[in-house]
């Protein structure tokens, strides 16, 4: 017969933890210790008024390492950050023991954007007093990122009419059902459940009725109607390889030595091409405040995939005399040898 090790879970263990030592040298969680105590992180002050009276708030600094670790660890939800703070022992370190609540965290992320951004001009100088950036070769690239909130509010605004009216619709279905299973004993719980769908069809339709009056329509690049969003109007929809999500396209600039990123930015638009003028200013003046250089385009390659080529941001690349390798999208329809394509598909 066979013997086992015993084992119970009644055992309690008395383990010593030393925070300090749970931060090694070589890891991110190191040099990020490390980069966030060197910072000057005064720009972040501006937003407490409790030098005098009411409690006092968690360092920044304590915030940003645990925030930054988290999304590292591709962790970007706040209940989930603040959990990290509880269960992981590295987070645990890096903020000290110490357990802000989610909300904390969620308003820190969603109030301080300006001062990250100072905060990433200094860290990408940082990179590249260390030699980190060989200002070579800069690719340009974007990926899809879900927003939080549905497409299900989703359309331009005759659609939204559209759906006000079929609400209005459903709503008077079931008042007619209902008016009509009054004569008759019925059941009372399908009688509540037709009177919860109604109060929250009326919710849904004041809802969107409420947005279209204080909203103007959003338009494409073509100037014509595109679908908003209720919940988060700078979101759009966006087509992915896992179907189509509401979301933002977010585009970075990376230098090819070490990967880094010297640019990066969000937009709620499906379309590359037509923020390349953008992106490229955005790189310009980033590269100028970090002292990489003043005029980085003329002397670095830019390359970017077929989502960003069009004939404007072909003429917009010679005209600044940029080193862009840009692939043709539409190469296929005039090369000779995809002729007979089709045919073969």
């Amino acid at each position: 017969m066979a013997r086992y090790k015993a084992y119970s879970y009644e055992q309690k263990l008395m383990i010593p933890v030393s925070l300090e030592n749970q931060i090694l040298a070589g890891t991110f969680e190191y040099t990020l210790n490390l980069v966030i105590d060197e910072m000057d992180l005064s720009s972040f002050d501006e937003r407490y008024d409790n030098d005098s009276t009411g409690a006092s708030a968690y360092d920044p600094a304590i915030l940003l390492k645990i925030i930054l670790y988290a999304y590292s660890k591709g962790i970007i939800s706040s209940r989930k950050i603040a959990l990290l703070c509880e269960e992981n022992i590295v987070c645990m370190a890096l903020a000290a023991d110490t357990r802000p609540h989610f909300t904390t965290i969620a308003n820190f992320v969603s109030t301080m954007g300006q001062a990250c951004i100072d905060l990433f001009t200094k860290v990408l100088a940082v990179c590249y007093s260390e030699n980190l950036i060989g200002k070579q070769m800069f690719a340009i690239d974007g990926c899809k990122i879900s927003s939080n909130c549905s497409k299900e509010w989703s359309g331009t605004k005759a659609e939204l009419l559209t759906k006000v009216e079929k609400i209005g619709k459903a709503v008077e279905y079931l008042v007619t059902k209902h008016r009509a299973s009054d004569l008759d004993p019925d059941d009372p719980t399908e009688r509540k459940r037709e009177e919860e769908s109604v109060r929250k069809l009326k919710a849904k339709a004041a809802k969107i009725t409420s947005w279209l009056g204080n909203h103007e329509e959003k338009l494409g690049a073509a100037g014509t109607p595109v679908k908003s969003n209720i919940t988060d109007n700078d979101s759009a929809k966006m087509a992915t390889s896992h179907g189509v999500i509401q979301g933002y396209n977010g585009i970075a600039a990376v230098d090819d030595k070490h990967q880094t990123i010297v640019w990066a930015t969000v937009y709620g638009d499906n379309n590359e091409s037509g923020h390349l003028p953008e992106i490229l200013e955005g790189v310009e003046d980033s590269c100028r405040k970090t002292g990489i250089d003043q005029n980085v385009l003329t002397s670095v390659k830019i390359t970017a995939d077929t989502g960003f080529h069009s004939e404007r941001n072909m003429k917009l690349v010679c005209e600044k005399g940029i080193d862009a390798y840009i692939p043709d999208n539409r190469f296929r329809s005039r090369d000779v040898r995809f002729k007979d394509a089709d045919r073969y598909k």
